[in-house]
């Protein structure tokens, strides 16, 4: 029995002594792997530190720096905060004088809200704020150009168009249009192509417009009567009422368009129609007819200007002869006048100027017969 405790108490031991053998050698190995770490702390929270301090100045460059914008004189600018444009208060805007210019069921289809306009100087702007800079200086492009097919129209040179007698004409000419600042609104955020939409938006107005114009009716009175009439109001033909009618069909242009700036935020500021042309197998047709009209209406002038100056000669011979009657007359006005007042002083004054008037006489006459009383 105690030889057997004796050997159970010696393995005891030996195992206790593994053991402390074991941990010693552990504890041996975690004390060379992490001694080294121990100085490489500092190192890494300046590698920390550099990461942070990049990052924070390139926020303030990109952000900051950068964040600073100008406006240009000819520009105007709009922001948005997260998408959403900066809008003037409901108290702060006024009606739309150009909705008149709408029909009443487009009013509601057209009202855009007011934003706040940036005037041109500098300023600041967030990350989270994006800029929207415009140009509102006037620009003029020809009334034929299709900016979504420049090879449209003849490579953009010649908008043709049919008259009212079917008449297929080519128009040239040019637009001015500018945006409007106080429709930012429609013009960045309203329309896709504002301009393709207002450039559509007249062709189809003009292409109306012709198609159904008619040239005003002549003056009437003794004015109208007294003109030689007109070549086309003779014949009918819409291309020459186009063509002599061109300043009104501009005018007309003006006043149809002024709804553009309430739909697209566009001001269409003028529409200038240089040239009307007529199909070439019409052309001579046209010529031919205009010359004739041409020499009737120069005779009709020469007849009326024949006819005025022998109205004014007729004028003349009768003021002439009014004038010898008057002098004529003159005379005994001023005769009748005389015996007036000496028939006022007393019945021998009448008398008394008889016999003057007959001593005169009797010095004048070579002979004088009188009668003799028997």
């Amino acid at each position: 029995m105690e030889r057997l405790e004796g050997e159970a108490l010696k393995e005891e031991l030996d195992c206790n002594n593994l053991v402390s053998l074991s941990f010693y050698h552990c504890d041996k190995n975690l004390s060379a792997v992490f001694t080294p770490l121990k100085g490489a702390t500092a190192p890494m929270s300046a590698i920390i530190l550099g990461i942070f301090a990049g990052l924070l100045g390139w926020f303030v460059v990109r952000y900051l720096l950068f964040g600073f914008y100008t406006v240009d004189q000819n520009e105007r600018a709009v922001k948005t905060i997260f998408g959403r444009a900066e809008r003037l208060p409901l108290s702060a805007t006024t009606e739309d004088p150009f909705t008149e210019y709408l029909r009443p069921e487009e009013r509601d289809r057209y009202r855009y809200p007011q934003v706040r306009v940036i005037q041109p100087g500098f300023h600041f702007k967030w990350p989270w704020e994006r800029i929207h800079k415009v140009s509102i200086a006037t620009q003029t492009v020809n009334m034929a150009l299709d900016l979504e097919d420049p090879r449209a129209n003849r490579n953009g040179t010649v908008l043709e168009a049919v008259t009212k007698d079917q008449l297929n004409v080519g128009l040239k000419g040019q637009i001015r249009y500018r945006v409007s600042e106080r429709h930012l609104y429609a013009y960045l955020f309203g329309v896709k192509n504002p301009v393709v939409h207002v450039m559509g938006y007249f062709v189809s107005i003009l292409r109306e417009r012709i198609a159904s114009f008619e040239a005003p009716p002549p003056p009437t009175g003794s004015v109208a009567a007294s003109q030689p009439a007109d070549a086309s109001a003779v014949t009918g033909v819409s291309i020459n009422d186009l063509r002599k009618n061109l300043r009104d069909l501009n005018e007309l242009m003006d006043r149809e368009c002024l709804s553009s700036p309430a739909r697209y935020g566009v001001i269409l500021e003028a529409s200038l129609i240089t040239e009307i042309d007529a199909p070439p197998e019409v052309e001579s047709a046209m010529a031919a007819i205009n010359t004739a009209h041409n020499q009737v209406s120069s005779d009709i002038s020469l007849a009326q200007a024949a006819a005025d100056q022998k109205i004014v000669q007729s004028k003349r011979a009768v003021e002439i002869e009014t004038l010898k009657a008057q002098a004529e007359v003159e005379p005994l006005l001023a005769l009748a006048e005389q015996l007036h007042a000496l028939r006022a002083r007393g019945p021998n004054a009448i008398a008394a100027y008889l016999r003057n008037v007959r001593l005169g006489l009797f010095r004048q006459a070579e002979r004088v017969i009188m009668e003799v009383e028997r």
